[in-house]
């Protein structure tokens, strides 16, 4: 499902399931460091041009309520780029739970069907509907009450719709609980995608989700916000190697979590482009075959985004 109504799964090529086209993350209490990727729509096309003419036909845009969501702004951007954009539903963390959802008033069966209305008949009138529900996030290396309740909303929302989950999970195995309480909600973990794998590099915690039967996804690849972003890709490049070496090209997922105005191709930045003009490169070069690489970015995402 993308911004622009239903396609074949057949129709999207190269994508990028983790990324963002606007987002606000600086505007919550005590927060100075003005995070934010703005709205400013002919720098973002011509990313997107960029992106599209390096191959790409598809990304998943995870700015959930809270942190900039816009139906009409994703639905622009497809008209004009000519790219399938897959706009995410869901709430991300506690920090940026928007006010007037009502997180901790609200029961996880009224969450749900909220959730549940706007896969199938579209955000607030604009008929624009959620094609995956992310990214589903925790500030910390555990679940907030608030953040288990979002979860569980989630996972019913997702087994009523077929949508796959997206998560947050940064700098831990907060993921392995995220999974948990997924897994308790009767939801498929093969419709599980845990996010953010590359910040926290830890071969058994793979293993684990992947042998749980879940997804992971290095979606950090070209940030290089800290010395351990800079640095810490050769051994992302390791692992990965050794899970493909092992046999699970089937359960992981690349992308780039576009977030920062800084990381654009138009400020310097890698821009929707890294995995095209970078990071495959170096994979093809350590011995990947192009069927791995195809499997990765086309067949792997086109299986999420495929309503289950």
């Amino acid at each position: 499902m993308t911004v622009l109504g239903p396609v074949e799964p057949s129709a999207l090529g190269f994508t990028l399931p983790h990324e963002h086209t606007l987002c606000t993350l600086w505007h919550i209490q005590n927060r100075w460091d003005y995070w934010e990727l703005t709205r400013d729509e002919p720098v973002i096309l011509e990313e997107l041009r960029l992106f599209r003419e390096a191959g790409g036909t598809a990304l998943a845009d995870l700015t959930l309520p809270g942190i900039g969501r816009d139906p009409a702004w994703l639905r622009g951007l497809s008209e004009q780029s000519g790219l399938h954009i897959v706009m995410g539903g869901g709430w991300y963390r506690t920090s940026y739970y928007p006010v007037e959802t009502l997180i901790e008033r609200r029961s996880v069966d009224s969450l749900a069907e909220e959730l549940v209305g706007e896969a199938t008949a579209g955000v607030g009138d604009t008929g624009i509907r959620t094609g995956i529900l992310g990214e589903i996030g925790t500030d910390k290396p555990w679940l907030t009450p608030a953040e288990e309740r979002v979860h569980r909303a989630v996972a019913r929302a997702s087994r009523r719709t077929g949508l796959a989950i997206s998560t947050h999970a940064v700098m831990s195995d907060v993921g392995a609980a995220q999974l948990t309480i997924f897994e308790e909600e009767g939801v498929d973990p093969g419709r599980v995608v845990i996010g953010h794998a590359d910040s926290y590099p830890v071969l058994d915690h793979y293993l684990s989700l992947i042998n749980r039967g879940a997804s992971i996804e290095f979606d950090f690849l070209g940030m290089s916000f800290t010395p351990t972003e800079r640095y810490g890709e050769t051994r992302v490049v390791e692992l990965l190697l050794e899970l493909l070496h092992r046999g699970h090209v089937d359960r992981v997922l690349l992308s780039q979590d576009v977030c920062h105005n800084s990381q654009l191709r138009h400020y310097e930045g890698n821009g929707y482009t890294y995995l095209q003009t970078t990071f495959l490169p170096r994979l093809l070069d350590a011995g990947v075959s192009q069927a791995e690489i195809d499997r990765l970015t086309v067949e792997n995402p086109r299986r999420i985004l495929t309503i289950g």
